[in-house]
């Protein structure tokens, strides 16, 4: 639910509390729209560093579970699926054990893909797959400056194509995206020039 959606139910949740003649005070309605106000504000600032799952880790644990990761994405699996696994048939995750035991699946469930962001040196090991929802910039088909009159935007789409491509030494990502409103576009380079102008959805 977006906050204006959650701001919503929540004034016709103090309307159906006036109906069961178990009215709110005003105090008790004020504390839980600022609570509302707090939840838009993160929104607008896009995902907050306490918002950020990743943050609980220890240093110790935080570089485990992200050379866990990455290891599972160089295998082409999906790192959550095979935890999960994990767990449903009682094995042994080896060095990210303790995230069943101490974290459990609460904090899984919490944790997507653009909380990898905060940290810049592990960005691109979570690779792309078809189904992937992304944003990208403008700056793909437009000029954009920081302090020009087109400022750089962000649109969501869904990765429909991936494709690497090597010659000889070099090599390069291609993506197909799709946007909502059914375009598609593709961006060549997603990982070694274009990293710059997509990222995981804010949420």
């Amino acid at each position: 639910m977006t906050p204006d959606e959650i701001e919503a139910s929540m004034l016709a949740a103090f309307n159906d509390c006036d109906a069961a003649s178990c009215p709110l005070t005003d105090t008790q309605k004020q504390i839980l729209l600022q609570v509302i106000e707090q939840i838009q504000g993160s929104y607008a600032f896009g995902v907050s560093d306490i918002a950020n799952p990743l943050d609980e880790l220890t240093p110790e644990e935080l570089e485990a579970f992200l050379q866990f990761v990455k290891e599972e994405e160089q295998l082409n699996r999906t790192w959550k699926v095979q935890l999960l696994n994990d767990w449903l048939l009682d094995n042994d995750s080896g060095t990210v054990h303790f995230i069943r035991q101490r974290y459990g699946l609460q904090w899984l469930n919490r944790v997507e893909s653009c909380h990898f962001d905060k940290y810049s040196y592990f960005e691109d090991a979570l690779k792309l797959r078809v189904g992937d929802r992304i944003e990208v910039s403008n700056a793909l088909w437009e000029w954009v400056q920081e302090d020009g009159p087109c400022k750089r935007e962000w649109f969501p789409c869904m990765v429909i194509k991936v494709n690497k491509i090597s010659n000889d030494d070099d090599s390069s990502t291609n993506c197909v995206v799709r946007f909502f409103n059914g375009a598609e576009y593709e961006i060549q380079g997603m990982y070694e020039w274009n990293r710059y102008n997509w990222r995981w959805p804010q949420k």
